[in-house]
């Protein structure tokens, strides 16, 4: 029940915007409306761009194309992000070498680094997974080295007395510890994977939803930025709930939340 009354809530919300965004682009005031349609688009327009591009089949190539970058971006960068997260916290001696390095790395804007990856790797499909994974290395890997660094020492000094040996360490304190502050990274990743395969799509590309947003632009089609930018956000939740799941599964250990009734 209460899952559905957030649902509802949360669908309240949405159609509340929509209405809004409406009445501010239809409704006449003096004349004109609030919010001129040809900045702002209208919602009926939105959702007819987007019916006529998933009718006609031409979205799904770009959808295919972004996903497949989103994708790659998220397992590599996240991969990574783990493997040299648990390293660096298991030896401190490394991470206090590399410390220096790592938040000038983090520090870099990644648009910056966009045309870079270009010319290294071209217009295809590799210059986005490399700017995607720039964005989703980094929160993986502060989320998982902290993590780890917070296990409790007294869950530690317990373990050892009960003679874990280091893969047991491994396996039953520092991973469980780590599990929360992983997924928690991950909900976060997901949108960033998709940022970085759209914006080097935006930068050059001739396929996916930022160029087809993009394109859009250049004909000053607001109708097609909007509907490219809900079909965007509609995509990364989709993504967010497979990950919402897979979460799910693995944490089963996790109490659940108290709802909050008294």
């Amino acid at each position: 029940m209460q899952r559905f009354k957030l649902g509802l809530l949360q669908t309240l919300v949405a159609v509340i915007c929509v209405v809004v965004w409406h009445l501010a682009t239809t409704v006449l005031i003096s004349g004109k409306p609030l919010f001129p349609p040809f900045f702002f688009s209208t919602p009926g327009d939105v959702v007819s761009r987007i019916i006529t591009w998933f009718a006609e089949g031409t979205i799904w190539r770009h959808l295919w194309i972004t996903l497949s970058e989103s994708m790659l971006a998220f397992v590599v960068g996240s991969i990574g992000g783990v493997l040299v997260g648990f390293w660096f916290a298991r030896q401190p001696l490394v991470a206090a070498i590399f410390d220096p390095y790592v938040k000038m790395a983090n520090a870099l804007p990644r648009i910056v680094l966009a045309p870079i990856f270009t010319l290294w790797f071209g217009l295809g499909i590799w210059s986005k997974v490399a700017l995607g994974v720039t964005l989703v290395f980094f929160i993986v890997f502060f989320n998982v080295y902290q993590g780890v660094k917070e296990v409790s020492p007294t869950v530690l000094a317990n373990a050892r007395m009960l003679g874990m040996n280091e893969r047991q360490l491994m396996r039953h304190v520092y991973w469980p510890s780590a599990m929360s502050w992983m997924f928690s990274s991950l909900h976060t990743s997901v949108g960033f994977a998709v940022v970085g395969a759209v914006v080097g799509e935006y930068l050059g590309s001739a396929a996916g939803l930022g160029y087809l947003i993009l394109q859009a632009e250049g004909t000053f089609d607001i109708a097609g930025v909007f509907a490219g930018m809900f079909v965007l956000a509609a995509f990364v939740l989709v993504i967010d709930a497979v990950v919402t799941m897979v979460e799910r599964r693995l944490l089963v250990w996790r109490p659940t939340q108290a709802d909050g009734r008294t």
